[in-house]
């Protein structure tokens, strides 16, 4: 009886193993058509530069203005790209390639927290995140913050909605950032002194300035078999805050990991 079910058990994880491999193998296949589909694209529109300006001869002797004469001389048909591979391959190809694996996100907890925070609301062009950290950097440098908390933490969130969710494209017209302080310091307005729970989060290195990542890790949450979304901000953390604050805050230095709240799903 032993020997039969230690033969299950063994057979069980031969089988789990082939299961993985087999959904390793779809989502590698997946991938392989999306950048098909962007190389025949590419090739398409490689092929009509060179048929329509014979670009593959000139293209190393011309300067700038002379490269973007011909192009505007260039016309390409509605239908020569759109007769290989439609907009919409196209499109279902960029989700495929930019979804979010396993491995492009971390499951951390953030501790709870004393916070500075600064609120602003308002509307700019591209928000008004940038008004309210730096009322928070101001505040680091005349307090000399980094002096007396080394590992102090740099987050903001976007507070323009009531579930403080963000939307991939959306323009924030309030944003709260914060820095953690020692529990005892004082706040002068017009910062206040909050204390935060702390949680549990999905986090992801910010990788584009356009923020479309927050989409793509909600959509990871959303298909997670082990985890959801959860009540809270949704944090934008400032990555190495130390060396970042002390060369002078520059946004060409600056990193930021995407935090969605998130709990683990009841069995």
């Amino acid at each position: 009886m032993m020997n039969q079910m230690q033969t299950v058990s063994t057979v069980s994880k031969k089988l789990g193993v082939i299961e993985v491999f087999e959904r390793n193998i779809s989502e590698l296949d997946e991938q392989m058509t999306a950048l098909s589909t962007v190389k025949s694209i590419l090739s398409s529109l490689v092929r009509e530069l060179q048929e329509k300006a014979n670009l593959h001869l000139q293209l190393d002797y011309l300067g700038d203005s002379s490269v973007f004469a011909i192009v505007d001389s260039i016309s390409f048909p509605n239908n020569t790209i759109r007769e290989e591979k439609s907009m919409e391959d196209l499109n279902k190809a960029n989700e495929i390639l930019q979804k979010l694996e396993d491995k492009d996100v971390r499951i951390v907890y953030l501790p709870p927290m004393t916070v500075a925070a600064a609120h602003f609301s308002g509307k700019a062009e591209y928000g008004v995140g940038p008004e309210a950290t730096g009322m928070i950097e101001r505040f680091v440098y005349e307090t000399e913050l980094l002096k007396i908390k080394p590992d102090a933490r740099g987050m903001g969130f976007d507070c323009s909605r009531a579930d403080l969710r963000v939307v991939a494209g959306a323009t924030p017209t309030a944003y709260e950032a914060w820095v953690s302080i020692p529990e005892d310091m004082e706040i002068t307005p017009p910062l206040v002194k909050k204390t935060f729970g702390g949680g549990m989060y999905a986090a992801h290195v910010l990788r584009d300035w356009n923020f479309q990542d927050w989409r793509l890790l909600r959509e990871w949450v959303g298909a997670s078999e082990k985890y959801e979304e959860a009540e809270g901000p949704c944090f934008e953390e400032i990555l190495n805050y130390y060396n970042l604050m002390n060369n002078g805050a520059k946004m060409e230095d600056t990193q930021l990991d995407l935090l969605l709240p998130i709990k683990e799903k009841t069995r």
